[in-house]
């Protein structure tokens, strides 16, 4: 089984973990102000099961977008994990392709986020604004990555899902990794029908997968209904071929442990078949970040 949504860190590399605590997406986060290792993360997951992990980029200051992704390599040159990295680079530039050449020495190189959401509550807004995955210099850059078969995680809300419908179409060639299902947050009736409205346009779009993870970002708990109906919801959307578990570790820490959270997601998933759960927790991931 495969984590496709994983960070390590060390606290020095991230300016949100030192200082006064700021407002953030996920809530209150006192209790991951620390380095989180690999050892720390393969403690976690000791009784589950999972074989191997996709790293995430985890917001280094953007001038050390390739320190990030060299010390991730140092570190699974000696542990053997994660098995892949996704770094950063800075799509808005007028061309980004030195920061993906600089990037292409490392061999774990799979894909690249930058995140792309932007929302009317400050502390969930990380974008500038929110239409850059329809910026003209956003796709051409983002076009770029089918030179390197790498892939792009993609993070947007729900009310920025036309830019990011207009973005996949506008790159063919680059498979999208949409991140968390969407991000859906407004878990009123309206704000569901249109989170599924959006994801079932932006499935039509073969050149896109999704990411079941996350889903405790709003609600700020291991909420097994919630997540239940996230998992029955998206892969309906989806189909199961198009959708991979990432646990967001160690984020998730602050209010659940791993096993508790994979708990959750294999009881969300047990009315599926035994080739379905395999995509869901293997394949999908396997094939899209080449495992």
């Amino acid at each position: 089984m495969i984590d496709a949504h994983h960070h390590i860190w060390r606290q020095s590399d991230l300016p949100w973990l030192i200082g006064p605590e700021q407002p953030r997406i996920f809530g209150r986060y006192r209790s991951i102000r620390c380095d989180y290792s690999i050892e720390n993360y393969l403690d976690d997951i000791q009784a589950t099961g999972i074989a191997q992990s996709v790293y995430v980029q985890a917001n280094w200051a953007a001038e050390q977008y390739e320190n990030e992704v060299a010390w991730v390599q140092s570190i699974a040159n000696e542990h053997g994990w994660p098995h892949a990295i996704v770094g950063y680079a800075d799509f808005t530039q007028k061309d980004v392709r030195h920061q993906l050449d600089r990037l292409a020495r490392y061999p774990l190189m799979r894909g690249i986020r930058q995140q792309l959401h932007w929302h009317e509550i400050p502390e969930y807004r990380f974008a500038a604004r929110p239409d850059l995955a329809s910026d003209r210099t956003v796709q051409r850059n983002i076009a770029k990555l089918a030179e390197f078969d790498w892939s792009f995680d993609l993070q947007v809300f729900v009310d920025q899902f036309s830019h990011a419908l207009s973005l996949v179409e506008n790159c063919p060639d680059v498979t999208f990794i949409l991140e968390h299902a969407g991000m859906l947050e407004d878990l009123s009736p309206t704000g569901r029908e249109k989170w599924r409205s959006g994801m079932e346009r932006l499935s039509k779009c073969e050149n896109i997968v999704t990411k079941l993870s996350a889903f405790g970002t709003f609600l700020r708990k291991n909420d097994k209904n919630f997540i239940h109906e996230m998992i029955r919801d998206t892969i309906e959307i989806f189909g199961a071929e198009r959708c991979m578990f990432g646990s967001n570790f160690p984020i998730e820490k602050i209010w659940t442990d791993y096993d508790a959270l994979f708990e959750t997601f294999l009881s969300g998933t047990a009315s599926h078949s035994e080739q379905e759960r395999y995509m869901i927790f293997e394949g999908t991931a396997a094939k899209i970040y080449r495992l």
